[in-house]
């Protein structure tokens, strides 16, 4: 990577072009899940099919993730995240190429959602580790909620206008999460930022490169805050999520259709996205710790209450409330990992906060589409957002260090 000073042209676009990359990666991804979601259940009609998605994108993440933090120590993130970039750029494309052939059959898209996997484990560390290089400290708080309002942005977006061009032929949802994904690249290969330190060692023998991955372990397991907020998210996000079985409930509960779909997608990024901006002008100053829980708890019950509904407005409502206190907890969570974090470790410890987001992400949703399939879609739904609020409740008296979290910025001097 260049040296670059704090204050030189280069360090202060970076910030505006890693907002838009990430704006452009999220909006191409969840147009592609709403095309893909759509199909799956479309020819397969079971709950199940849509956990299957869920786990065969988990095993890559599980697999990839942490060598992945590794690789960012050792190379920088920005590499990465271009590689991570072309390959979901590749995989739009075969999604296209299948259009083609209507006869294509699941094992085909699993194949390439295996792929997609890949992918991910390489950018979830990368992007997180990637951040904290391009601002100083004293910005991180703010600039964390300006990438994930770009996030929730897009995912406002993404759903949406992935629905509707699926609603007018597949083939378009695909193209355009091509094209969006070749752009994202071009401007991730741009990118400069603050140079990382010179890593501990040479790359060295099997067992060296596996206790550097390790390290990144060690170091959360050494931090109970960090373990802790890491672990509830885990948590909530494996007990509480129904982004899997959205396309149940658009196609056979609520009936509105591929474009209803991605409406559904969008409303948790339309509350996420008013938080967002709103945490950007004014992070949280004090009661950072017992914020967090008030959220996981608001995320359950919001969570529970779309589960019980038959109107498409109150679920969209209820989705925009659980997006809403998603975004609070992402943000004091991501302040916390980041500035208790060396940047020696911020790869390797970015990558275990991945590991937890992206298993509990996939995992969640093979959990959720089993239990759909076990006890129907609603009650499925329900119990996770009651589930997410148990363990918050639980995770208060676990980790009570959380509770004593006070300010997300470092201390003066």
């Amino acid at each position: 990577m260049e040296h670059c000073e704090p204050g030189d042209a280069s360090r202060r676009r970076d910030l505006p072009v890693y907002l838009g990359l990430r704006f452009l990666t999220e909006a191409a991804a969840l147009a592609l899940s709403v095309a893909i979601g759509w199909t799956v259940y479309d020819v397969s009609k079971s709950p199940l099919s849509l956990g299957i998605v869920g786990i065969v994108q988990f095993i890559p993440i599980v697999l990839l993730t942490l060598p992945a933090g590794e690789l960012c120590d050792r190379l920088s993130p920005r590499p990465l995240v271009v590689a991570s970039l072309a390959l979901q750029c590749a995989c739009a494309l075969a999604f296209l190429a299948m259009t083609r052939f209507p006869s294509t059959g699941l094992a085909a898209r699993y194949g390439v959602l295996l792929m997609l996997g890949v992918a991910r484990a390489l950018a979830g560390p990368a992007e997180q580790a990637l951040l904290p290089l391009l601002v100083q400290p004293a910005q991180l708080p703010r600039a964390v909620a300006l990438g994930s309002t770009a996030w929730q942005s897009a995912a406002i977006l993404g759903p949406a206008l992935g629905g509707l061009a699926f609603a007018a032929g597949a083939a378009t949802a695909y193209l355009a999460s091509a094209v969006a994904f070749l752009v994202a690249m071009l401007g991730a290969m741009t990118l400069r930022g603050r140079p990382l330190p010179a890593p501990e060692g040479a790359w060295g023998a099997w067992g060296d490169g596996v206790q550097r991955v390790l390290e990144g372990l060690r170091f959360v397991r050494g931090q109970p805050v960090i373990l802790g907020a890491m672990s509830l998210d885990l948590l909530a996000v494996l007990v509480g999520g129904a982004t899997a079985l959205l396309p149940v409930y658009a196609q056979d509960i609520l009936k509105v259709g591929p474009f209803g779909l991605g409406m559904l997608r969008s409303a948790p990024a339309a509350g996420a996205c008013v938080v967002g901006l709103v945490l950007a002008r004014h992070p949280p100053e004090r009661g950072a710790g017992p914020k967090l829980f008030a959220a996981v708890m608001v995320f359950g019950a919001a969570t529970a209450i779309f589960a019980l509904s038959r109107s498409f407005v109150v679920s969209l409502a209820a989705l925009a409330a659980a997006g809403a206190s998603d975004m609070v907890s992402v943000n004091i969570r991501a302040s916390l990992i980041q500035l208790a974090t060396p940047d020696a470790m911020r790869g390797r410890v970015s990558a275990v906060a991945a590991l937890f987001i992206g298993t509990s992400s996939e995992l969640g949703a093979f959990e959720t589409g089993l239990t759909a399939a076990l006890l129907g879609s609603v009650p499925a739904v329900a119990l996770g957002g009651i589930g997410t609020i148990v363990a918050a409740a639980l995770w208060m008296a676990v980790f009570p260090g959380i509770m004593k979290v006070d300010r997300l910025h470092p201390d003066p001097g």
